[in-house]
């Protein structure tokens, strides 16, 4: 029976998450469009940060848990902070390639469109930036408070540059703003609200049951981590870039997609180190393999779309074959896999 309440609290948090999130979106969305910022700076900034929340709560939850069991002083304590922190990790980094190469990858196969260069090649640049940072960063096996200040400092570079964006395009957007309804006002307030507790409650489900799940299967929180929750917080994104497919927006499916890789990157990892106490533990998983996918990934979806002003369905093709491969790599419990780098080390 306990079993059961676990897997089942594991789905009630996902589902709280994905309401949740779509709610947050809406009305972070619908907040972006009466003030008139441009749809791919919308996506890049302002929906980014909304379809992140779970990541960002759900990495930093984990981090407090795995802080508090290394201070409680029981047995085992540090193996069990490692469980957790593998997840906060894995959670941050496994969604970044949830998103490129599940995520963005669907959306380029169903509609690829064509970017502006000028606007894009910035914000890939920056994530082609961030993910190769982390991995140099934190090669030796722990990310620190130095490091973590070097993310950082991407992450506000790159807000800095959306805002500049939104300041140069704001002018021309609208002549008369639209009237603005009370009714509709109460509802987006009701939805960012909603949508924001929906999030954290989901996100505390998500933690506690993904740990006990990892212990039940005898994976590392870091497995769990890379796939259950990685997927499971990147969900809003899927949202996001689903409706805009369907809604023919497809520049700000990938302005969202970008934006919260580098937030997943940039501002998650160092909140989780800085709740830790500085010093952020990072697992061999990490090291070669998740952070290597990463880079390939990103690399394939945004190099060829920078130079060729578009993106092709072939990159959606080649990131779907990629992200399924890791996920069987990382199903197999990575034993062999992580051999051939002890046995080269």
């Amino acid at each position: 029976m306990e079993t059961v309440l676990m897997y089942l609290l594991f789905v009630v948090g996902v589902i709280l998450i994905i309401k949740g999130g779509d709610w947050f979106v809406d009305g972070a969305a619908w907040i972006a469009e009466v003030t008139g910022i441009p749809k791919f700076i919308v996506g890049a900034t302002i929906v980014s940060i909304a379809t992140t929340l779970p990541e960002i709560i759900v990495s930093a939850m984990a981090a407090v848990e795995g802080h508090e069991l290394l201070r409680s002083g029981v047995a085992d304590a540090q193996l069990l902070a490692q469980e957790e922190l593998g997840m906060a990790i894995g959670n941050g980094v496994g969604s970044v390639i949830c998103n490129t190469a599940m995520i963005m990858a669907f959306g380029i196969m169903f509609d690829p469109t064509e970017v502006d260069r000028k606007k894009f090649s910035y914000k890939a640049v920056l994530q082609g930036v961030t993910v190769v940072a982390l991995l140099v960063l934190a090669f030796k096996g722990s990310l620190s408070l130095k490091a973590s200040i070097v993310l950082l400092v991407i992450f506000v570079s790159f807000i800095a540059e959306s805002i500049k964006n939104a300041r140069t395009d704001i002018d021309d957007y609208f002549e008369e703003k639209a009237k603005i309804d009370k009714k509709i006002v109460a509802k987006n307030i009701f939805y960012i609200v909603a949508g924001a507790v929906f999030i954290v409650v989901g996100s505390r489900l998500l933690v506690n049951n993904g740990g006990k799940i990892a212990v039940s299967w005898g994976v590392s929180g870091s497995v769990v981590g890379v796939t259950m929750v990685a997927i499971g917080t990147s969900l809003p994104e899927l949202v996001t870039a689903v409706t805009a497919v369907v809604k023919k927006q497809p520049s700000m499916s990938v302005g969202n997609v970008i934006g919260a890789n580098i937030i997943d990157i940039a501002l998650i990892l160092p909140i989780c180190s800085f709740i830790y106490g500085g010093v952020l533990p990072v697992s061999a998983q990490n090291i070669y393999l998740d952070f290597p996918v990463c880079i390939l990934v990103s690399l394939i979806a945004l190099v060829p779309t920078v130079i060729a002003k578009k993106f092709r369905r072939w990159q959606g093709v080649v990131l779907l074959v990629i992200y399924i491969a890791y996920l069987v790599i990382v199903a197999s419990k990575l034993d062999w896999y992580l051999s051939i780098f002890n046995s080269t080390v």
